[in-house]
């Protein structure tokens, strides 16, 4: 169905069921990725590169709608929800979920329903055109930064940071634009969150293209991506 196994992250706090689903869509093909807890859910949504999120409305000390949102905050991949009902369904769509399922599904309705939401996907980031800053090609469609062969492995939002920064690259961009499009939220007051991602792009490039590229600090403004001439790497 599709070129290289989609990853999909699978989060319902129904190990059996959770477990069913994992086995079926890697029947299916798919690198199907389960989470049995929320915590661990967002911490696989933080740091694997996913293309789909499949998620029970029933967590555990979490509404459907502040796990949405905490997906949101996380990842820009598209989330089908597991719900209890028609009702249930269309309540979650209107609250930001991609689609959303009644439970349970037949495997071939939920395959149809992935199936769809990955062409919809696939067809939005076609179009993304690769960013090239200095050493380094930034490929918005597969979501990858690399230096000829070699990837910069970044985390999902390092990525979406990183993309930004590179859309910019030689002008400043400005912390109040980066937490919305980045973390989906406003900066906080004595919020460093965004300093701590920079600080680990800048360990990450360092270690693919050396100084070639440089995420420097805008006093009192955010952040500006750099590319560096021979000259001035001679200099260095």
């Amino acid at each position: 169905m599709f070129k290289n196994p989609r990853r999909i992250l699978i989060i319902d706090t129904d190990a059996e069921r959770c477990t069913l689903l994992v086995d079926y869509l890697r029947l299916e093909g798919f690198h199907a990725l389960p989470a049995h807890a929320v915590d661990a859910g967002l911490n696989a949504v933080e740091n694997e590169a996913l293309d789909l999120i499949i998620c029970d409305e029933v967590l555990p000390g979490m509404t459907c709608e502040a796990m949405l949102a905490a997906l949101r905050l996380r990842s820009d991949a598209p989330v089908l929800m597991l719900a209890g009902t028609e009702e249930g369904a269309e309540a979650l769509k209107k609250a930001g979920a991609d689609d959303a399922v009644v439970k349970p599904c037949p495997p071939r309705d939920l395959y149809s329903h992935i199936g769809g939401i990955l062409r919809r996907t696939s067809s939005a980031r076609a179009t993304a055109t690769p960013i090239v800053v200095g050493p380094i090609v930034v490929n918005p469609a597969e979501r990858v930064a690399k230096a000829g062969n070699r990837p910069v492995e970044l985390t999902t939002t390092e990525f979406s940071l990183f993309e930004l920064l590179a859309r910019n690259a030689g002008g400043p961009v400005s912390k109040e634009e980066i937490y919305p499009k980045v973390l989906g939220r406003s900066m906080g007051p004595y919020d460093r969150a965004i300093d701590v991602h920079v600080s680990s792009i800048r360990h990450k490039l360092s270690a693919v293209v050396g100084k070639a590229l440089a995420i420097e600090s805008v006093r009192g403004v955010g952040y500006q991506l750099i590319v560096r001439s021979p000259e001035e790497l001679q200099s260095l």
